[in-house]
């Protein structure tokens, strides 16, 4: 049997996104976020994930999506990245999909280089990018976070 891939698709606006099911440790309601004073602005604030400080990020102004309010049926989805755990805001979480690796288009063999995505995978109904989340905070804007989530720690 070929090795899977398994992601979670989620929207923002009409166009779906996933993450590797693999960094994804909860999908929740959206919950009340804490502004932090400081923080890059493609971080919305923070919220407690069980006694965890969690920064919230907002992808949308990564993408250069056109900002809207925040609805009391968006979701956030906790995932762990390289450097962090952080809360994805999103839309809806739609699905949670298995699919052969060779179904997988890599970012850089499309278009590179492709800002902020590390795949792309072509459905029936459409095309689904994934992120690189990793990516997703620039050494800059890391050390930033850092210092503003600082005195949250103590």
């Amino acid at each position: 049997m070929p090795p899977l891939h398994q992601l979670v698709v989620f929207t923002l606006d009409d166009q779906r996104y996933a993450v590797s099911l693999s960094i994804v440790e909860r999908v929740v309601r959206l919950v009340e976020i804490t502004p932090v004073p400081g923080a890059p602005e493609i971080v919305c604030g923070v919220i407690d994930v069980e006694g965890c400080i969690t920064p919230v990020v907002d992808i949308r102004k990564r993408f250069r999506l056109p900002a809207r309010e925040l609805a009391l049926n968006d979701q956030l989805i906790v995932v762990r990245t390289r450097k962090r755990k952080v809360a994805l805001v999103v839309n809806t979480v739609t699905e949670v999909v298995a699919l052969p690796t060779e179904e997988v288009v890599m970012g850089e063999t499309i278009l590179a280089p492709l800002d902020y995505v590390t795949g792309i995978v072509k459905r029936p109904d459409g095309l689904v990018l994934i992120p690189d989340l990793d990516m997703f905070l620039s050494l800059e804007e890391e050390q930033v976070l850092h210092s503003a989530l600082d005195p949250l720690t103590l």
